[in-house]
């Protein structure tokens, strides 16, 4: 397996600390709102990894984490009137259900920042210990220039850094570029008692002590949109390093963003697509593979054609299978997924590459003569469908799409009474039936085994 490590620029082998164990920390959503569909590319990405990664290692453990102290978690209690974890609960809840959609997996540890303020403490004191940090008018604060390596993951020079920094500068910093590690609460902010008075965490210590609590000092995999590579996980390395006197990432992976419509999303132009609506038009699976479609590492542009496309590869993949409906796979072989397409995945989660394999899949499937190829490529379509999170409905579930408030047994009787025009040769009458299934939104597909119908998704 390959990676392109941020940190490096290049693409290597990936070569786990311990091959017997594999860690992977990525960074959660702060949970003040609904996500947008650019937010669960990171999930469905970092899941498709971890798939790989459970195929080919004994033990992996995958930590994602919640925020769940932020000031915009602050701002909707103190508006609602409730406690910050009315809100943080609320869409946390919201996440796993939009996550539960895409059919990406549970992660092995999911932290809350709430529930780690005493590891933030620790490793906020050690950063005081070791000459990294510093308490000023109630924060503390981590000192840049402590650090000679701060600007090496995102290739920025941290003397520009310095001199880019806001002009306003907080009165309290040594230096423009020093950032806090713990703040003070007012009364009306939730906040914890510690060596430095009540406060809360900085974003950025967070996520460096609910990765070492659980995954250790260093780590194989840090994972995150592109959008996190500076600041957040600059700090965070800077921060680890400091800390532990150890490399914290041994491998940096970053997703690229989504655009709406070749623009990037934003809430002055009025173009955030939340998935929770998005869900509402199409499939999950639909919105998963077009979150695949693409390379992880480049944009992705959302717009109607594309996620048409998805739904209509789908179409094509679970068409295949259906066609294989009655052979069972049960007891086929587990390692039937092709070599072509695991090789596509272990070259950076080339996804793109991959779904073209699993199309090669599914034409083989159409063009199968015998009992034992028709089995083994049934086994490999869903095998290698499973490694990136698709094709595990039954094909006619996929077909029937959403039909609660469709009258099934008319659609059944106007498709039997299709079937007995076409033998009588009424042609004219047949047509006839099948422009009124299309007004109902009703898609046939004549076939060996007959005609079956689904819903136009």
């Amino acid at each position: 397996m390959k990676l392109y490590n941020t940190e490096t620029k290049t693409k290597s082998e990936f070569t786990p600390i311990d091959p017997e164990h594999v860690t992977m920390y990525v960074c959660g959503p702060t949970v003040y709102n609904y996500c947008h569909i650019g937010n669960y590319r990171p999930p469905v990405v970092f899941d498709t990894l971890v798939r790989l990664l459970r195929l080919q290692f004994p033990k992996v453990t995958y930590a994602r984490n919640i925020t769940d102290i932020d000031d915009k978690i602050t701002a909707a209690a103190i508006e609602q009137g409730v406690d910050i974890s009315v809100i943080s609960e609320r869409f946390t809840q919201a996440f796993h259900d939009d996550l539960a959609v895409l059919g990406v997996l549970p992660p092995d540890i999911e932290p809350k920042v709430t529930e780690h303020v005493a590891e933030i403490h620790q490793k906020i004191q050690a950063l005081i210990d070791r000459g990294h940090a510093y308490v000023a008018q109630g924060h503390v604060l981590f000192s840049v220039s402590s650090y000679k390596d701060y600007g090496a993951l995102s290739k920025r020079d941290p003397e520009e850094l310095l001199a880019g920094a806001r002009v306003d500068v907080a009165a309290y910093k040594a230096d423009p570029g020093d950032f806090v590690l713990w703040k003070p609460s007012v009364d009306d902010q939730p906040g914890w008692d510690s060596p430095w008075g009540r406060g809360r965490p900085g974003w950025h210590i967070e996520c460096t002590a609910m990765a070492a609590a659980h995954l250790g000092a260093t780590i194989d995999i840090h994972g995150g949109g592109n959008d996190l590579v500076f600041p957040h996980h600059e700090n965070e390395r800077a921060q680890s390093t400091c800390a532990h006197d150890a490399k914290f990432v041994n491998y940096w992976l970053h997703n690229g963003f989504v655009n709406i419509n070749r623009e990037k999303m934003s809430k002055s132009i009025g173009n955030v697509l939340l998935l929770r609506d998005l869900a509402k038009q199409y499939p999950g699976e639909a919105i998963r593979y077009f979150l695949l479609s693409g390379h992880y590492r480049a944009p992705l542009d959302w717009n109607d054609d594309v996620i048409e496309q998805a739904q209509s590869s789908l179409d094509r993949l679970y068409g295949a299978l259906r066609n294989l409906s009655e052979f069972d796979v049960s007891d086929a072989d587990e390692s039937q997924i092709p070599n072509a397409f695991l090789s596509a995945l272990n070259d950076d989660l080339n996804t793109p590459k991959a779904l073209a394999e699993l199309f090669a899949l599914a034409k083989r499937a159409n063009t199968a003569e015998t009992v034992e190829d028709k089995v083994q490529v049934k086994a490999a379509m869903l095998q290698a469908g499973a490694l990136l999170g698709l094709l595990q409905q039954d094909p006619e579930t996929w077909f029937a799409g959403d039909v609660s408030e469709v009258d099934t047994a008319q659609i059944d009787q106007l498709i039997a009474e299709r079937l007995q025009a076409r033998e009588d040769k009424n042609w004219a009458r047949a047509d006839e039936i099948r422009a009124l299934l299309t007004e109902m939104n009703v898609v046939l597909e004549d076939g060996a085994n007959g005609t079956t119908w689904r819903i136009e998704k």
